[in-house]
């Protein structure tokens, strides 16, 4: 599967999270592969939504989200998180701005949640950086 989120945003997430613990390369690009799936997942549900209103353009609401942040707010960038939108659906659909962005809140949201266990576990290994393992770990036992 080729990763459509540059990693750079991923690390800083994973960074922001980590406290004094070094991030691995490769914990970057799990995350960021983990991402990518869990946001193609949630356009699935959206163009459902859509659809099921009629709509062929997915809206922020169709990701549960009622008020879109500032996309300047958000540390992943809007562009790859569109192609990420339209991975799994089909052609038809259009993913508005406000879409894109919500749907950006959601998977950095995602991230943090899952760099700040990731944290604790490189922590409990006693470890000083967070690794891939870390984030395989997480999922592992969460998802």
């Amino acid at each position: 599967m080729n990763v459509e989120l540059p990693f750079a945003p991923v690390d800083t997430i994973i960074r922001r999270n980590a406290g004094d613990l070094r991030v691995s390369a490769d914990a970057s690009r799990e995350l960021a592969t983990r991402i990518q799936e869990h946001g193609s997942e949630l356009a699935i549900d959206a163009a459902e939504e859509a659809t099921a209103d009629g709509r062929k353009t997915l809206m922020a609401e169709d990701f549960g989200v009622e008020t879109v942040v500032d996309k300047d707010d958000l540390e992943l960038p809007v562009a790859p998180v569109d192609r990420i939108a339209r991975l799994e659906i089909d052609d038809r659909y259009r993913v508005s701005m406000d879409a894109r962005v919500a749907l950006a809140d959601i998977l950095e949201d995602y991230a943090d949640n899952v760099a700040r266990a990731a944290a604790t576990l490189a922590h409990h290994a006693d470890r000083r950086t967070i690794t891939d393992d870390d984030i395989e770990t997480y999922f592992s036992l969460f998802e």
